[in-house]
């Protein structure tokens, strides 16, 4: 049997593994180390100017993580009077990854009493593709002045999505290793 045929079972997973990790979106931890909890007052930003400062795009997931609480997908009206008895979907897992599957607005409660009164609600724009724009080049050290300004700060979210290339594209490198010495 030639080889090309005896590693065509291992490439075609290859280029599978390789198609899901170029499609896979970021995960982005919802209050980050506080979790998802209804507010006490002493946190430095609200849900909602947490998801302000992100962009969120299709394939992208919030996690919530979570004790004696519960997660609610809500419609526009009922997440604005806080209102807990027609939710979307319901969790109560405490761990909770949700999903975009599609742009627009989504709306997030506490299921408990009195926690979305509290401030523990979030909305979360995702884009529509046709609002995601390439990147523009950087200007260079010479036309800022000559000036060095050094890498932008890392965020937790940015911490996050590096993890998340790790992890996925081990198994890449992996198969590839196996491809290249079997």
């Amino acid at each position: 049997m030639p080889s090309a045929i005896k590693n065509l079972p291992f490439a075609a997973l290859f280029a599978a593994t390789l198609a899901a990790v170029l499609v896979a979106g970021f995960q982005y931890e919802v209050g980050e180390k506080t979790g998802w909890q209804k507010p006490t007052g002493k946190e430095p930003e609200t849900y909602n100017q947490w998801a302000s400062k992100n962009r969120f795009h299709i394939g992208d997931t919030v996690y919530f993580k979570y004790q004696k609480d519960s997660v609610l997908v809500v419609s526009s009206a009922d997440y604005l009077n806080c209102n807990t008895s027609n939710p979307i979907a319901k969790y109560e897992d405490g761990k909770t990854v949700f999903t975009f599957d599609r742009p627009g607005f989504f709306y997030f409660i506490s299921g408990q009493s009195n926690h979305c009164q509290s401030g523990q609600r979030l909305i979360v724009r995702v884009m529509h593709p046709s609002e995601v724009e390439a990147p523009e080049l950087a200007p260079s050290p010479a036309a800022a002045g000559g000036r060095d300004f050094g890498p932008p700060p890392v965020s937790s979210t940015s911490k996050l999505g590096a993890v998340s290339c790790f992890l996925a594209g081990a198994p890449v490198g992996l198969c590839l290793i196996l491809y290249l010495f079997v």
